[in-house]
């Protein structure tokens, strides 16, 4: 990955981004992608739009979400604890006995605390914690204290960042899916420095917002550009470590390439100018079978307006909704590769209404 982008990469994953906070992630985003974009967006919902060829019919919208799953601050005890609900989809076992920031008036370290092993009862080990029963110590001794620098509704993030593995393994806290939004980033700028958009077709790169609590950025941000097809791309999990079977999710394996979803969810002509981008670019890539919908920012493009022909890309993802997501950034450099491919097979009169072939 050139230099630029790596740091771009890092830049957007380690925003704090809880869904509905987006804020610092659009920055990184619309910084960067202001260095290529013929026009950048940003609309009321919070969705940046990063575009090329803003003036053409046909328009292709790409959508990657940036906010991530975090925590909200509900209640502040007199003795100067937190107690805290989840934003998005948490597993409660993880975040017992982790470090966090709390983003208030300044970043503030806290740690999420529970009961020590010690002092549970034999029933409460059997059981796993549920949110309700955890807090967050930030080390005051009072109310007053706390809310010199917090408040309530501030977001907090796990204290984990992006971090280098063995050759082009990564880790980090908000892959899901901030890596989406670098990708249609990437994507955007492939097109604009290395040429073959038809000038009839315009792209609107969009780093969407809250789509973990509900679609909500991509339904807007679809409304408001009408365009006629799409890409979503999200992160997919990685069927390739112990205890996942095959037989029943299919096989999906870090390091083999992006995933090109094909299923009920994904217009047949756009699964097949996906492919025939990945043939003349020589793009490795998986297929990933989905039976219904997707739970992704695909499903409320799908059903902008009258209809939208929609395809959805993915990166394998291990670990997905933890504080360290695995990932290959080979997959991730490929992904917007595959995405750029097929803005170029899309031309002004394509045609994405279902039909058999004659």
């Amino acid at each position: 990955m050139r230099p630029e982008s790596l740091e771009f990469f890092k830049a957007i994953v380690n925003a704090p981004s809880p869904s509905g906070y987006e804020e610092p992630a659009a920055e990184v985003y619309r910084d960067y992608c202001g260095g290529f974009a013929d026009k950048i967006h940003t609309d009321v919902h919070g969705n940046v739009w990063a575009i090329a060829n803003p003036d053409a019919s046909m328009k292709i919208m790409l959508a990657g979400h940036m906010d991530e799953i975090g925590f909200i601050i509900h209640y502040i005890s007199d003795d100067g604890l937190l107690y805290f609900s989840g934003i998005g989809g948490h597993d409660s076992v993880i975040p017992v006995g982790q470090r966090v920031w709390i983003h208030g008036t300044e970043r503030v370290a806290g740690v999420i605390g529970r009961k020590a092993i010690h002092l549970l009862e034999d029933e409460e080990r059997k059981k796993k914690p549920e949110l309700k029963d955890l807090w967050i110590d930030i080390g005051a001794a009072s109310r007053a204290e706390v809310e010199a620098v917090i408040s309530l509704g501030d977001v907090v993030t796990f204290q984990y960042e992006f971090q280098m593995l063995m050759g082009d393994r990564a880790t980090a806290r908000g892959f899901d899916n901030k890596m989406g939004s670098f990708i249609v980033a990437e994507a955007l700028r492939l097109l604009k420095t290395d040429g073959g958009l038809d000038p009839g077709v315009g792209v609107y790169a969009v780093a969407t917002v809250q789509e973990e609590i509900g679609l909500r950025g991509a339904r807007t941000a679809s409304f408001g550009i009408a365009p006629q097809t799409g890409l979503a791309v999200d992160v997919n999990h990685a069927i390739d470590y112990p205890s996942v079977s095959k037989t029943r999710y299919g096989q999906l394996d870090v390091g083999k390439g992006p995933s090109v979803m094909r299923g009920a969810n994904t217009n047949h002509t756009v699964f097949r100018l996906i492919k025939d981008g990945a043939a003349e670019e020589n793009i490795p890539y998986q297929v990933d079978v989905a039976p219904g919908g997707t739970g992704t920012d695909g499903n409320a493009m799908q059903l902008n307006r009258e209809g939208m022909a929609v395809g959805i890309l993915g990166v394998p993802l291990r670990y997905m909704h933890t504080p360290c997501e695995v990932l290959s950034i080979t997959d991730v450099e490929d992904c917007a590769r595959l995405m750029a491919a097929y803005c170029r097979q899309v031309k002004p009169d394509t045609d994405f209404t279902p039909r058999l072939p004659r």
